[in-house]
């Protein structure tokens, strides 16, 4: 949908994904800086959650520029070299990764102390440095205020097994940590008495919310973790990374599901096509995918915070943001360029 000549209204669907969320930083800065799009509204999960939250406040401080500014601050902060304390340094590094420190010995510690220690056992002061670079870099209630901009993002209630929303005016500091809650690592996260894991298992990122809040029809999904991966996994760490990539997918995949249908019925007229009680949505469905832009990714680089790497991801993004704006400027607000037939079809054996 377009508004002032020339322009076209969009919404962000930010994947979670550790240091690759490096990628999403380089994606969104690129759209930022072309000028001809605006943003209605952004969800995310987990690292999603956190670029989510940094774009959306910056754009409540100041707009595009602000934003750019926002997300190169906290990437760069967030790096290897980027001046933290040690004991902060390595819970970073920890929170940044499905498997910590890859590798090495203290990998192979953690894996053995967590089969017999909780993180109420090995975290007992629940140190989580993410929390203070996020309240560094974005002022919440000027987010909640700021109306112009719908902003979601996912946790998981511990208790229901439920998909948890927080919407902008509900966004805090502490969910964004909810949302990042690897339970692994960190105790759950309570919230009014509710305790909180990562928004990635049942929301990565959650689309709906999205499609009765928005004048957009178009929503950008910047997907993070691969869908599909040749190599067979035979160690035991390569068959735990591609099951986290499977069990981080699926939440997704069955939204597209429901969103392919709703649009084809739509199309079809079978369904009132509005925003209004008992109509819906005809979303449409584009993807910038990290597994397109760069192919020698592994899960484990997900805990590289060297500022190089980051910047490389970063430039990546920025890459596939400018290819996606000059090959399918033009789509938005006609089609969607996400095949969702193919994306979703089961295999028939």
């Amino acid at each position: 949908m377009t508004g002032r000549r020339g322009v076209k209204r969009i919404n962000l669907a930010l994947q979670g994904g550790g240091a690759h969320g490096a990628f999403t930083w380089g994606v969104v800065d690129a759209l930022l800086a072309d000028g001809r799009l605006v943003i209605d509204g952004i969800t995310g999960a987990s690292a999603g959650a956190v670029n989510a939250v940094l774009l959306a406040g910056g754009l409540a401080e100041g707009g595009p520029k602000v934003a750019q500014d926002k997300l190169a601050s906290f990437w760069r902060a967030a790096s290897l070299d980027g001046k933290m304390p040690e004991i902060q340094r390595k819970a970073l590094d920890r929170l940044f990764a499905i498997v910590p420190f890859e590798g090495s010995p203290m990998e192979a510690w953690l894996s053995s102390m967590q089969r017999f220690f909780s993180p109420y056992d090995l975290n007992p002061f629940d140190i989580n440095p993410l929390e203070d670079l996020i309240r560094e870099h974005v002022d919440f209630e000027q987010l909640a205020a700021h109306k112009a901009l719908q902003v979601f993002i996912s946790a998981t209630n511990v208790q229901t097994g439920k998909l948890a929303i927080f919407p902008r005016e509900k966004i805090t500091a502490k969910a964004v940590m909810a949302s990042a809650c690897l339970p692994a690592l960190f105790k759950a996260v309570e919230i009014d008495g509710v305790p909180y894991w990562d928004g990635g298992y049942m929301g990565n990122p959650p689309i709906f919310p999205l499609f009765r809040t928005t004048e957009a029809e178009d929503v950008i999904l910047i997907q993070i973790n691969p869908v599909v991966r040749q190599e067979k996994p035979t160690s035991s760490r390569e068959i735990m990374n591609r099951l986290n990539e499977i069990t981080f997918n699926s939440p997704l995949q069955a939204e597209l599901r429901a969103v392919e249908f709703v649009a084809r019925l739509v199309r079809q007229g079978t369904l009132p096509h509005g925003r209004s009680s008992g109509q819906y949505r005809e979303v449409k469905m584009h993807r910038i995918a990290l597994s397109d832009a760069m192919t020698d990714l592994t899960a484990g680089s997900k805990a590289t915070t060297d500022y190089d790497f980051l910047l490389r991801l970063a430039d990546a993004g920025r890459t596939a943001g400018e290819t996606f704006l000059k090959d399918h400027f033009a789509d938005l607000g006609v089609k969607g360029t996400l095949n969702l037939e193919a994306e979703i079809a089961a295999e028939w054996m």
